[in-house]
């Protein structure tokens, strides 16, 4: 049984030298928190709901701002031509936490890390508003397209713009802390 242990502890010190091991590693244990921390009743309660309604809010007015005869109540959008609620894993908070993991567990300075969150959060969201849009006015003009623009579409490309966010915030950063090395 010790020599087990020794084996296992002697894997994860290896697997912790490499960068990319060490990325891999944190990205997933930041993820696994996040989605338990979202899970717990009392976090959904304070927390999840309210944002998602303060999404609905947003949206609503948006909506508003086009011509539609809109009211919101709680995480409805209600008109007389469609109506659709807004649920979490709909609020962009699953592809926030795949975002803010990655930025987190990448090996970069925390400055670069805080802009990246801050900005990251606020470009998913306006993605995620898009997204809520084109989905009431689907639901509007082409109902018998919802579901499929609903799980398949806008879901794929909200997560994707998610990772390509990313991909380009470690790109810059990368980029950004090679200048600095070759300046001095």
């Amino acid at each position: 049984m010790a020599a087990r242990r020794k084996r296992i502890t002697a894997t994860i010190v290896r697997l912790w030298t490499t960068r990319e091991s060490r990325f891999l590693l944190l990205f997933f244990a930041l993820l696994i928190t996040g989605f338990f921390v979202l899970a717990l009743r009392p976090v959904n309660d304070a927390v999840v709901v309210p944002f998602t309604a303060g999404i609905a809010r947003v949206s609503g007015a948006v909506l508003r701002l086009f011509g539609e005869d809109l009211t919101v109540v709680g995480c409805d959008l209600r008109s007389p031509r469609f109506a659709v609620t807004i649920y979490n894993g709909c609020n962009g908070l699953i592809t926030s936490l795949i975002f803010v993991s990655a930025v987190l567990a990448f090996p970069a300075r925390i400055g670069a890390k805080l802009v990246g969150v801050v900005g990251g959060l606020l470009a998913i969201q306006l993605v995620n508003l898009v997204r809520i849009l084109a989905l009431f006015y689907t639901g509007v003009f082409a109902p018998e397209w919802f579901d499929e623009s609903h799980l398949v579409i806008w879901q794929s490309i909200v997560i994707l713009c998610g990772v390509a966010l990313w991909m380009l915030w470690a790109r810059a950063v990368t980029n950004l802390d090679s200048a600095r090395t070759t300046d001095r």
